[in-house]
C-alpha cells in the first residue's frame, strides 16, 4: 500500500513539473507575433466549435472581413476592430468580435508590450 502511494505521489510530482516547464513562450519579434496570431486565429475560425456556432445562426453569411486584433502582454485579445468588410450583417460581426475577444493565445508578450495585427478572413 505504501508503495502504491509513493508511486502516485511520484507520478503527481512528475506531471506537475511537466506543466511548469510547458509554460507559454514569450514572443518578442513583431513578425513572429503576427505570424502566430494569424495561425491561431485561422485555427479558431476553422475549429468545429466556431463552425457549429456560425452555421447555426449565420449559415448564409459569406464574404471577406479585414480586422485589427489587439494583443496584450498575457496573450489576451484586447480589441477587435472591423477595418473593412463586404459582410453587412451586424449581428454576425458582433458574434465574431465576441468570439475572438474571448480567445487567449498560446503565447505571452513582454511586459507593457501590445501589438495590433491586421487579419483578413473569408467565409
Amino acid at each position: 500500500m505504501k508503495t502504491i502511494k509513493a508511486l502516485l505521489v511520484l507520478a503527481f510530482v512528475l506531471l506537475a513539473s511537466q506543466n511548469v516547464s510547458a509554460q507559454r513562450p514569450v514572443l518578442t519579434d513583431e513578425e513572429v507575433v503576427s505570424e502566430t496570431v494569424t495561425k491561431e486565429i485561422d485555427e479558431v475560425f476553422q475549429s468545429d466549435d466556431f463552425q457549429k456556432k456560425k452555421n447555426k445562426k449565420y449559415a448564409e453569411v459569406k464574404g471577406t472581413m479585414v480586422v485589427d486584433i489587439g494583443v496584450v502582454q498575457n496573450g489576451k485579445v484586447s480589441s477587435f476592430f472591423k477595418v473593412d468588410s463586404d459582410i453587412k450583417n451586424i449581428d454576425f460581426i458582433n458574434f465574431m468580435s465576441n468570439y475572438i475577444l474571448e480567445h487567449k493565445f498560446k503565447f505571452k508578450l513582454q511586459k507593457q508590450q501590445r501589438y495590433k495585427i491586421r487579419y483578413t478572413v473569408t467565409f
